[in-house]
């Protein structure tokens, strides 16, 4: 059977004001595109987001949801996902529809050519923020670009963060494979990762507008992404030798 065009992972933490809305824009996108897809989504929390999900996979076969009542993690969950992924092209987005579907015709061009990894960002001088963060949260993102490129590197790419993945098939995998942060932190991890094995990163630019979630707890929150920011530099000393037998292939990372 032949792989699907592409699968997207919806990763979800009690999302039932906005899943539903989300999930249909991506499924009506594909079929405008008569694009073979699977929609997964990960939804963890008791907000009733899987049901809701559930109902609609009644309906449509390609949808598929996965997850648990508890808050285990948005890098967990993706990290599940791909590993059921049926697609030749997996990607993830944010499931409040902060960057639209339809931008990923900006992605599809790069990822089905040379590159094994194509990004989102808001930081491009092309890039449209429509909604601005708060200005705290824009100082706090500035801090954090600032200690995440102290303690993992990074440097020449411009917006980690952007819910907006996609990487050809055997790259997915093999990253989440061997990807272990269960939190927000894992797109950096990805990221280095992608850099340790040498695979080819390109930024382009989307549209993105802030949800306004006040559910991030600011304090804890970032304790326990410097803690992990640790645990990632820690770990790409375990893929040196890996990296080596592989020929040093380099990384290139483009932008627009």
């Amino acid at each position: 059977m032949a792989p699907l065009a592409i699968t997207l992972v919806l990763p979800a933490y009690n999302e039932s004001a906005v899943i539903r809305n989300t999930v249909t824009e991506a499924v009506d996108y594909f079929l405008a595109r008569r694009l073979s897809y699977e929609v997964i989504v990960v939804a963890d929390g008791d907000d009733g987001t899987r049901e809701i999900v559930m109902s609609m996979a009644e309906a449509n076969p390609a949808v598929r949801v996965m997850g648990s009542p508890e808050r285990r993690g948005k890098g967990r969950g993706i990290r599940e996902a791909v590993a059921v992924a049926k697609g030749s092209i997996i990607g993830y987005a944010d499931a409040d529809n902060k960057v639209p579907i339809a931008d990923y015709g900006q992605i599809e061009p790069w990822v089905t050519a040379e590159f094994d990894l194509v990004i989102g960002s808001r930081a491009l001088s092309t890039s449209q923020v429509e909604r601005k963060q708060p200005l705290y949260r824009r100082l706090g993102s500035q801090g954090f670009a600032f200690t995440m490129r102290a303690i993992v590197g990074l440097a020449d790419i411009h917006d980690t963060q952007c819910g907006f993945k996609f990487f050809k098939r055997e790259v997915a995998v093999r990253l989440f494979q061997c990807q272990i942060v269960d939190g927000y932190m894992f797109d950096v991890e990805i990221l280095s990762l992608a850099q340790r094995f040498g695979y080819s990163i390109k930024e382009v630019p989307i549209r993105w507008r802030d949800d306004r979630d006040s559910r991030l707890q600011l304090l804890a929150g970032n304790i326990r992404n410097i803690k992990d920011l640790l645990r990632i530099r820690a770990s790409r000393q375990r893929f040196s030798a890996a990296t080596a037998q592989m020929g040093g292939r380099r990384t290139t990372v483009d932008t627009f």
